[in-house]
């Protein structure tokens, strides 16, 4: 059989969230399955060529067209409907891994993943740019095209299916992994390298998203701002916020200059993804209270690398931490803040390990691959 995938998101300069997903999960379907023959589409009106992976199977092709992405997505595939790209591609089976503007042949048997539909929960979170973008998308239209939908949660699942109106046997969860890099670290060499690199505090809490109201970074800065002032937590302790700034983000850092302890806030930006093990095992805790996440990578990440992690309890992050992780109302910054100061006066529980174990083995590229292959197969 002849698969299409779209890979435009890996032409973003920095991968999180869905170009890291696309990436890992694209790498290990062509790493397992050498039957049928891919065929992975981007455009972009630049040469772009550098920043694709080179993925290196012997089944598996790069295909791409040169037209201006404006032109090319918001006229030639949201309006005209051409080309088709499944018909282009010569393939029987298109896959998306994310939302995006895209015209298939009705012939052509098609699937996609929805991450979360955050913009449909929370609309507010998001610029006018977005909240265009996702008028504009018509995505309960989309997916009454696609023939099957993957969630990558049960939450998300239930979200398809109240806000979109999709019925639930046309939908089916398949976790995502997380990359064999995460895990205990033993290296105090590259650890020490790692904090020298971006200049950290001995003991500090972590925060790592991208900054944008969703990820609750506010909350986070109030509450360690409240556990300073009561005087709740060490004099020792920083709060360290890594992450490249998204949209809507100037709040936060008027929330930043406003806090008592600002000095003892540390803002690194955008962290390299071989970076991150570093930055989780060096951290004496890791704090999520996300508003809404569809899965919600970082706190897996942080659990595998044996990080205490205090999480929000709202959509997908009790089911995904499933119980290894301390959970908090995102609304509630005296609990935020009472869970940061009971948690640092705990030593690493004895259960991290086994808890790092746990996430490894549960959430694997290696199960998520052979699970979109056998959806392919027509046997998901």
């Amino acid at each position: 059989m002849k698969i299409g995938i779209d890979i435009r998101t890996l032409l973003d300069a920095q991968y999180s969230g869905v170009p890291e997903y696309t990436y890992n999960l694209v790498k290990e379907i062509l790493r397992q399955d050498r039957e049928n023959q891919y065929k992975l589409f981007y455009n972009s009106g630049r040469d772009a060529s550098e920043r694709i992976p080179a993925f290196g199977a012997p089944n598996a092709e790069v295909v791409h067209t040169r037209y201006p992405n404006k032109i090319f997505n918001n006229i030639m595939q949201r309006i005209i409907g051409a080309p088709r790209i499944d018909r282009l591609l010569g393939v029987d089976l298109f896959f998306m891994p994310n939302l995006g503007f895209v015209s298939l042949s009705p012939n052509c048997r098609k699937i996609i993943t929805i991450h979360d539909l955050s913009f449909m929960r929370y609309p507010e979170f998001y610029s006018f740019k977005r909240r265009l973008w996702h008028k504009l998308m018509r995505v309960a239209e989309i997916l009454r095209k696609f023939d099957q939908i993957v969630a990558v949660s049960e939450n998300t699942k239930r979200d398809i299916v109240e806000l979109m109106g999709v019925q639930a046997e046309k939908i089916k969860v398949i976790h995502n992994g997380i990359t064999a890099g995460f895990g205990p670290i033993s290296d105090r060499k590259k650890l020490e390298e790692i904090r020298r690199k971006y200049d950290l505090p001995d003991k500090f809490i972590l925060a790592l998203s991208t900054i944008e109201p969703r990820k609750n970074i506010e909350g986070i800065i109030l509450a360690f701002d409240r556990c300073v002032r009561e005087r709740t937590i060490g004099d020792d302790c920083a709060l360290v916020i890594a992450g490249a700034r998204g949209w809507k983000s100037a709040p936060v850092y008027k929330t930043w200059r406003r806090a008592a302890c600002r000095d003892r806030i540390k803002f690194v930006g955008y962290v390299d993804a071989t970076d991150k093990p570093y930055l989780y095992n060096s951290a004496s805790l890791f704090v999520y209270p996300s508003f809404y996440e569809g899965f919600g990578f970082p706190p897996l990440e942080a659990l595998a690398c044996g990080c205490p992690v205090i999480a929000s309890n709202a959509a997908s992050l009790p089911e995904i931490t499933d119980c290894m992780a301390v959970m908090v109302n995102p609304c509630d910054i005296g609990e935020i803040a009472a869970a940061m100061a009971e948690r640092l006066r705990q030593p690493r529980a004895a259960s991290a390990e086994d808890y790092a174990q746990a996430v490894l083995s549960k959430y694997s590229w290696q199960t998520a691959a052979r699970n979109y292959i056998e959806l392919f197969n027509g046997r998901g």
